[in-house]
């Protein structure tokens, strides 16, 4: 979304930055259980997993999704087949990276590492696209529209 580089990013932004919050907690809660740390645990490990997310987003699979769902995308097709297919695309890349920077941290490069991580898309794959479509994708749209009040009319 977004009609230039500057809101592209802006939209970016936002869409980064509540996905790493909703998927920090979902983690924290996997990990340790509803506990007094849940908060401590999600604020120590957001600003890293937020610009790691932001920089792979941005350079690595905001471009692939974006291109294989324009493969697919009709110019005739309704705006939402096009949302659901790039959403679809991103949440995917983004778990694959994400969960392998998740494995690392928390069993770095050992011989646990392929099972850590294996485990760990599917657990976030579970998690990451209900999030997308149902919580961060309609919140992000409509934040956006609050603060790029130019792009909705």
């Amino acid at each position: 979304m977004g009609s230039n580089k500057r809101e592209t990013f802006i939209f970016t932004l936002i869409m980064c930055a509540l996905m790493v919050v909703g998927m920090s907690f979902y983690n924290v809660i996997l990990m340790e259980g509803l506990s007094g740390n849940l908060l401590k645990g999600v604020v120590i490990g957001y600003l890293p997993a937020f610009i790691f997310a932001l920089v792979v987003d941005i350079f690595i699979v905001g471009k692939i999704a974006k291109g294989i769902a324009h493969r697919l995308i009709k110019e005739s097709d309704p705006m939402i087949k096009k949302i659901m297919l790039i959403s679809f695309f991103m949440v995917t890349g983004m778990v694959l990276f994400m969960s392998f920077y998740g494995a690392v941290i928390h069993v770095g490069f050992t011989a646990a590492l392929p099972m850590a991580y294996l485990t760990s898309v599917g657990k976030n794959f579970i998690c990451a696209l209900p999030l997308q479509f149902l919580i961060v994708g309609p919140l992000t749209r409509f934040i956006f529209l609050k603060v790029t009040p130019a792009v909705s009319t």
